[in-house]
């Protein structure tokens, strides 16, 4: 079962970036974000993130936002779920 954040995170990369109804739900631990999905560029990295914050009542300082946080949907949600757990 997935946890809430996963369930969350799923909708709002579905929101954000505009994804058919239920791509998201097929996004793997290893499923490539950046680089990978044409909707996920420069840009919408800070629509991203600001939803996240919105929507998962947690705070996303600029230095820990990097390559490796939007490489897979795994590292993407491992960070939600400690921001989540420390908040």
């Amino acid at each position: 079962m997935p946890s809430t954040t996963d369930q969350q995170l799923r909708k709002i990369l579905t929101d954000v970036l505009g994804l058919k109804p239920g791509q998201a739900d097929g996004f793997a631990a290893d499923t490539g974000l950046f680089g990978h999905l044409p909707e996920l560029d420069s840009m919408a990295v800070a629509g991203l993130l600001t939803e996240m914050e919105d929507r998962l009542d947690i705070v996303i300082e600029d230095d820990e936002v990097d390559g490796e946080l939007l490489e897979t949907y795994g590292a993407l949600l491992a960070f939600a779920e400690a921001k989540r757990e420390a908040a």
